[in-house]
């Protein structure tokens, strides 16, 4: 069982919510920081004009330029990095949230599922080993059954699925699958934390929308 559309609509929805409960929370500090360190910047660059416009007044006109120009070149990599804080600060909070996802196993167990039957049409082979966390072990068996019929059925060949049990996936994972087939030479990450990467590209440009509005930049819109 692969996962549905409506199984992603609810992960990305789940992380644009994060986004949107962080931005509240982090924004008007952001602002604020970024505010007094601009305003720290002019002042700064500000008195360096002024001492030079005393000494000689073309070369303190060059200087004027070059200054602002400095300025506004800080200013635009201060506020890149204070974007990128909150970026990462969302996403990293999104991560964490996973594991209320994987702590109530009737949500986890389908999910779970399609993760596994993914796995198994990219590898295509009648033997694979999946790698798990321990504590998803049972779990894990459990939905590989149901993964390995309904690929099965639309494969029309049977797949021999069995279980890594000294190479698990990291305790501090949150959870998913990697599918690897029989040679070992090839894997499938279908780990949370890959599919929340994967997704977060995907909701990038409408976060950022939602925190920072448009680009002044940019002058084409889908």
């Amino acid at each position: 069982m692969s996962l549905t559309d409506d199984q992603l609509r609810k992960m990305k929805a789940f992380i644009e919510k994060e986004a949107q409960e962080k931005a509240k929370e982090i924004k008007f500090k952001a602002d604020e920081e970024y505010e007094i360190e601009k305003a720290s910047i002019v002042r700064s660059e500000t008195a360096a004009i002024d001492s030079a416009y005393e000494q000689k007044l073309k070369k303190a006109s060059l200087a004027q330029q070059i200054t602002k120009s400095t300025i506004g070149n800080k200013t635009r990599l201060k506020v890149l990095s204070e974007k990128e804080k909150i970026l990462d600060a969302i996403f990293e909070d999104a991560g964490k949230s996973l594991a209320k996802l994987t702590s109530d196993k009737t949500e986890y167990k389908p999910i779970l599922e399609g993760l596994i039957e993914e796995g198994l049409y990219a590898i295509l082979e009648d033997t694979v080993t999946l790698r798990v966390r321990e504590a998803d072990l049972s779990l894990a068996k459990e939905a590989s059954e149901t993964a390995a019929k309904a690929f099965a059925d639309k494969a029309k060949f049977e797949v021999s699925v069995k279980f890594d049990d000294k190479n698990f996936l990291d305790s501090s994972s949150a959870g998913g699958v990697v599918v690897v087939n029989k040679s070992g030479k090839i894997e499938v990450n279908n780990t949370l934390e890959e599919r929340l990467k994967l997704l977060s590209e995907e909701a990038l440009p409408g976060v950022r929308l939602e925190l920072f509005g448009p680009s002044a930049s940019r002058k084409f819109f889908d």
